[in-house]
């Protein structure tokens, strides 16, 4: 199983979608194993974002991620990363496709929602900036068969 990490962003929040993101997130039958609601320090916004430090943008990101409160969580599934990708949508919501997060909320450059880790690798770096392995819950759906199939 593959794992990646969610953030959806001060402005998921303040602008009340952070239940109709995770209901999406749920029909499509990925697990939830761990869940914060926190404000990011600038700091902890300042590692999450290393990969982009000294790019133009990297004082924005930083400043944006810590402005408010944000939900961050973990999420589990075969594919998880890909399909998390596609369920955003691409990273500006004015390009972004309608049916993704992004497309159907997003209308900005600088604002755009959510966060997903890009690749396992990533996951890798940025979940345990986030979480401790005793804040995730290992469990199962019991209708696991029929979401995953027997792959």
């Amino acid at each position: 199983m593959e794992r990646t990490l969610i953030i959806l962003k001060p402005d998921a929040v303040a602008r009340r979608l952070m239940g109709e993101i995770l209901t999406r997130i749920e029909k499509k039958g990925l697990k939830l194993v761990a869940a914060k609601f926190m404000t990011i320090s600038r700091e902890l916004a300042e590692k999450h974002y290393d990969v982009h430090k000294g790019k133009p943008f990297f004082e924005s990101l930083v400043g944006y991620l810590s402005s408010g409160p944000s939900m961050v969580i973990v999420l589990e599934s075969t594919n998880v990363i890909s399909m998390m990708r596609k369920i955003m949508g691409t990273t500006f919501g004015y390009t972004a496709e309608p049916g993704t997060i992004r497309g159907d909320f997003g209308c900005s450059r600088g604002y755009n929602l959510i966060h997903g880790s890009d690749s396992p690798e990533s996951a890798a770096y940025e979940i345990p900036l986030f979480f401790k392995p005793e804040e995730m819950a290992e469990w199962q759906f019991s209708d696991s068969g029929w979401l995953y199939g027997r792959d």
